[in-house]
């Protein structure tokens, strides 16, 4: 069975949606844990402030900050391609409308007329003999 392109890109526009919910249940449930074991360094008798946010930092941000970036690559990946292809389309358009305006100009001889220099703008120095 034959599928329609915008079938196939809803399906996977709502397999993006619940995979990003899920990523960020996940990303939730770290950070809460994390949090969690700061709190009882904090409060433990021999535990410090300084050794909670150590393990906020360590054990909570600094791993989710990494998969997150991680899992970030490929629409990052997608997004520059997207901007290349963008700026190659519109270099087209640009090479085209040059080149439709440059048939439009009527064709002189003389110089200066289409925005080029002469061929012979600078005399040649020669020695005298």
């Amino acid at each position: 069975m034959l599928h329609s392109k915008s079938a196939h890109n809803a399906t996977s526009t709502t397999y993006q949606l619940k995979l990003s919910v899920f990523v960020h249940l996940i990303v939730i449930g770290w950070l809460y844990v994390a949090l969690m074991m700061a709190v009882a360094e904090a409060t433990n008798t021999t535990g410090t402030v300084l050794g909670a946010i150590f393990t906020f930092l360590l054990y909570g941000l600094a791993p989710v900050a990494l998969v997150v970036y991680l899992m970030g690559t490929p629409a990052r990946r997608r997004a520059i391609k997207q901007r290349e292809l963008e700026a190659q389309e519109a270099a087209r358009h640009a090479a085209a409308e040059q080149a439709r305006l440059a048939s439009e100009t009527p064709v002189s001889d003389l110089p200066d007329q289409r925005g080029e220099a002469a061929a012979d703008a600078v005399a040649p120095v020669r020695k005298e003999p």
